[in-house]
């Protein structure tokens, strides 16, 4: 089915969304959002009238005070074509292990972001709530690290510092983009030291980040997910071999 893609080409000021930024209009769907509440809809609005009329193509640039009445105050330029799919990057793997209050915190912010492919790892079914992510079941979570895509970030906080440990050993045998490891100081200190005897250099148990999440934002599960999910959105975030959370 025919639909009108909209991308943001240009914008100047303060302005809902960056240039690049892609929805597609169908006549009765949407999928993606340039933001910006009446921006939005008289994009859409026109959308629907060129999917009615045939046209294919139209441009505009909006002024977002004087024309819409937001308070943004910046301008955005527009671009409607027709498009029959919006190119989208594929999504980064995102694999989390450990379905318990932290865990469970993390997939809620996590999954609404089309950015993240998820996987949730824990040790039984019943410890997994509703979820639309996809979810592996392991007696022993380390056996199924071989499964996960080489730049793939994991995130671990399971409740079991031997679950921990034997993940974070089993991932510097493997290879990942990034690693999160939940705990203390303490902890972490620990296990460089248990990581080291088990013959991993330095360089590579550097490259795990631990504790998680921003120590400013307090322990509550959710604000230790807001810390980390804030980090992984960074765009630096992809940029180095490292998982910042």
């Amino acid at each position: 089915m025919t639909a009108i893609r909209i991308t943001v080409t240009k914008t100047a000021g303060s302005v809902p969304r960056d240039a690049g930024t892609q929805m597609l209009v169908w006549a009765d769907r949407t999928e993606g959002t340039i933001g910006g509440g009446t921006l939005e809809w008289e994009a859409m609005t026109e959308a629907r009238r060129m999917l009615r009329d045939g046209r294919t193509n139209h441009s505009v640039t909006m002024p977002l005070g004087p024309a819409l009445g937001q308070c943004c105050g910046g301008s955005v330029s527009l671009l409607w074509e027709e498009a029959e799919a919006m190119t989208t990057p594929p999504a980064r793997p995102l694999w989390i292990y450990g379905a318990g209050h932290v865990g469970r915190a993390l997939v809620n912010v996590m999954a609404p972001l089309p950015d993240f492919d998820i996987t949730w790892v824990d040790t039984g079914a019943d410890r997994f709530p509703e979820t639309d992510v996809t979810i592996l079941v392991a007696k022993n979570p380390a056996l199924i690290v071989k499964h996960a895509p080489l730049d793939a970030d994991h995130l671990i906080l399971t409740y079991s510092h031997e679950i921990d440990l034997a993940l974070c050993h089993a991932l510097l045998r493997h290879d990942f983009h990034g690693v999160g490891l939940i705990g203390s100081a303490t902890k972490w200190a620990r296990f460089k030291s248990r990581l080291a005897a088990l013959g991993h250099a330095h360089a590579q148990i550097s490259r795990i980040a631990c504790p998680i999440g921003d120590p400013s934002l307090g322990k509550h599960p959710a604000a230790i997910a807001l810390g980390v999910a804030t980090a992984m959105i960074r765009p630096e975030a992809r940029q180095t071999k490292e998982c910042t959370a």
